[in-house]
């Protein structure tokens, strides 16, 4: 890894803070230099974490113009419930709209099933006197003295944060905008959100949610953006401080601290955004972007060489998560991870997650004080990490008291070996991993077995081929720099705003010159949003999408609509685009029945430099330049398996590699099972042909 600390030209730099490694990366805009940094995260202090991987990377802050930052604080607070005390203002009659929800019924038989819990207790919900009709025409006028004596109570009972919703503010705002300014001017240190911020669709239930969990992360974001900010500027970083979004955009620090829940999967997004810059440069059109790191994994989806979006998600899972109404990436996550803990329940049955040993103490192997056998350490134990070779030899690793925490914990009560434990492990890890994969396909109407997988973060190449077994994947793909694609992907996001505008229309009956008004009305937002940045490099790219159902359907589907279709006023080509879209999403479709349009959708991208894919020197023969060795390996059902082991910085394009093989490199290795076959492409990916029986 280059540490060369000389600078010349403007410098980006980009941190993944994750559960248990941050990730940064390097990025000299005058040469096209990538320099890579790669160390355990601080939860007591996430910024220093960030300063030693900076630092790592040969690197300084001093030096850079543009810092991009994705983070998994907004999640983990809602996940780990560590919020602030918040108040709900709503209108008169609604309290309890939170808690009731959908009804839903997930799990008809199960006697024990539990309903969501709201992030704001009802004796917290309180209701204002005033209402909005679905026109946006006032019924009863918005009571300021009322909003002044509900705001004063919620402070003396000690809340931080206020959220506010009004029936139908999505039509006509004016009564949160008010209601928002008398909090604001009476208690400045409270953070106060409103839901047409947000979102500017109906659905009640749903805006509340997203009010509500924007209100709940928001003291604990803006205060950890500010203080990053404010140490940042501290070591004389005089750049842009930006946060990459849910739907892999960029949007700077002032926005961060606003709409902090809009950088909900900042993190995950990034790795999205650099695996459909990857798809690109290979010419590959489907692919699931796994992304597997110490505490969970992830997956997002390209299809068709876009990367799907959707239009909200379920913080905390089907059965009993919270509604967001908000653009994002459509990626699913489980918590399985490297750090993954596995522990035997009660009846001898084993179990690994979703507790995780995250970076402190962290694995058994690592020596700083872990005592559960995790992923990690069955990775160490069956031979597919070199305890020596950690982190480019940075990190020693304990064989030794991973294999007896393995013995103690699992294999002696269960009476079975330690490699067959190790193994079984790691295959029930697997088997949550495709089940999350399939999920983000099928949900879609996708077949996993009809993509290839793009495998990374630290422990993603090592468990790539026996995920592509589980969904029969044939094709997996190794990026460069696995174990920092996150942060390497948060350098070809784009500056990015997302807006969407409830819009109820038969579409036979939908003007294209209103459309066309609401589009023009949002994409100039959007692009003035977009130049109050410093960011602000290159040209605008817009595109456009609508939420569309059949006649009598309640929920839609939402539906890219290329601008051709505007400008040709093709009402038979956007109707044949939602009949493809339900067809794939459900199995079938109806283009003799009427539709029908929800809400309309575009966004506005502000393009950035991206860097150069450099290209590797063409190979001349067998890979011998980089073999390194051999050390055994556990493969089942054959056993141990003396493997050659070969360093990827050495890897020529065009090298083949057989299997079983392992190709190691800083931050991850690479597992190649018997009969796969492994390819180096010209850009240093690592191709790999799955074999079937």
């Amino acid at each position: 890894m280059d540490t060369n600390t000389t600078r010349r030209g403007p410098l980006r730099l980009s941190a993944d803070v994750g559960g248990t490694f941050t990730d940064v990366a390097a990025f000299d805009e005058s040469t096209g230099r990538l320099q890579l940094g790669k160390t355990l995260t601080t939860p007591s202090r996430l910024v220093s974490g960030i300063e030693t991987g900076v630092e790592k990377a040969g690197a300084a802050f001093s030096a850079a113009q543009l810092f991009l930052h994705g983070t998994t604080i907004a999640i983990n607070t809602i996940l780990e419930r560590k919020g602030s005390l918040c108040a709900l203002l709503t209108t008169q009659g609604f309290r309890d709209i939170y808690e009731i929800g959908r009804v839903n019924r997930p799990e008809a038989y199960n006697l024990f099933f539990q309903k969501h819990k709201p992030l704001i207790d009802r004796e917290l919900r309180f209701e204002v006197r005033e209402r909005m009709d679905a026109e946006g025409r006032v019924l009863i006028p918005l009571d300021e003295d009322e909003i002044r004596g509900i705001a004063a109570e919620a402070v003396n009972r000690g809340v931080k944060a206020i959220a506010i919703l009004f029936l139908h503010s999505y039509r006509n705002p004016d009564h949160e905008r008010r209601a928002r300014r008398i909090v604001e001017d009476a208690y400045p240190d409270l953070f106060v959100t409103a839901s047409h911020e947000l979102s500017q669709e109906y659905r009640e239930y749903e805006r509340t949610s997203t009010t509500a969990a924007n209100a709940y992360v928001g003291p604990r974001v803006r205060s950890y953006l500010g203080e990053m900010d404010d140490h940042l500027k501290d070591i004389g970083f005089a750049g842009n401080f930006m946060v990459v979004q849910s739907t892999g955009g960029l949007f700077d620090l002032k926005e961060a601290q606003t709409s902090c829940i809009r950088m909900l999967e900042s993190g995950p997004a990034a790795g999205v955004i650099g695996a459909k810059t990857l798809c690109v440069n290979i010419g590959l059109n489907n692919a699931i972007a796994f992304d597997m790191g110490g505490t969970t994994a992830k997956a997002g989806v390209i299809y068709e060489g876009e990367v799907l979006m959707t239009g909200g998600a379920l913080v905390g899972g089907y059965a009993t998560g919270l509604p967001l109404q908000i653009p994002m990436i459509d990626i699913q996550e489980v918590g399985t991870g490297g750090g993954s803990i596995a522990h035997l329940e009660t009846g001898g049955a084993l179990r690994v997650g979703p507790e995780s040993a995250g970076a402190q103490p962290g694995p058994v192997c690592y020596g700083q004080g872990g005592t559960e056998p995790t992923v990690t350490d069955c990775n160490l134990v069956l031979g597919r990490i070199a305890p020596d070779w950690f982190l480019g030899g940075e990190m020693k690793l304990d064989l030794a008291a991973a294999t007896a925490a393995i013995e103690n914990k699992i294999g002696k009560p269960l009476d079975l070996g330690t490699e067959e434990v190790a193994d079984g492990i790691l295959r029930i890890a697997a088997t949550k991993m495709s089940h999350m994969v399939r999920w983000v396909t099928t949900e879609r109407g996708l077949d996993a077995g009809d993509f290839a997988l793009i495998a990374y973060g630290g422990a993603g190449p090592l468990h790539a081929a026996m995920i592509a077994r589980e969904l029969r994947i044939g094709k997996v793909v190794i990026p460069f720099a696995p174990g920092h694609f996150s942060a390497y992907g948060m350098l070809f996001a784009d500056l990015r705003r997302d807006l969407v505008n409830t819009w109820f229309k038969p579409l036979d009956e939908a003007a294209f010159d209103d459309m066309e008004a609401l589009y023009k009305k949002m994409e100039k937002d959007g692009a003035d949003d977009l130049a109050r940045s410093r960011a602000m490099t290159a040209n605008i790219v817009i595109r456009r999408g609508a939420d569309m159902r059949y006649v009598g359907q309640e929920h839609a589907v939402t539906v890219d609509l290329p601008l051709d279709l505007f400008k040709s006023r093709d009402r038979a080509g956007i109707k044949a685009r939602f009949d493809a879209v339900h067809e794939t999403r459900y199995g079938y479709s109806a283009p003799k029945e009427k539709a029908e349009i929800v809400s309309l959708r575009s966004a506005t991208i502000g393009l950035m430099r991206k860097p150069a894919m450099e290209k590797l020197a063409k190979a001349t023969g067998e890979p011998d330049q980089a073999f390194s060795g051999k050390r055994p390996v556990y493969f089942a059902p054959i056993g141990m398996v003396k493997t050659p082991t070969y360093d990827r910085a050495l890897l020529k394009a065009g090298d083949r590699i057989e299997g079983p093989a392992l190709v190691e490199e800083y931050a991850s290795t690479t597992v190649v099972y018997p009969k796969d076959v492994l390819t180096a492409d010209d850009f240093g990916n690592l191709h790999i042909e799955i074999w079937r029986s």
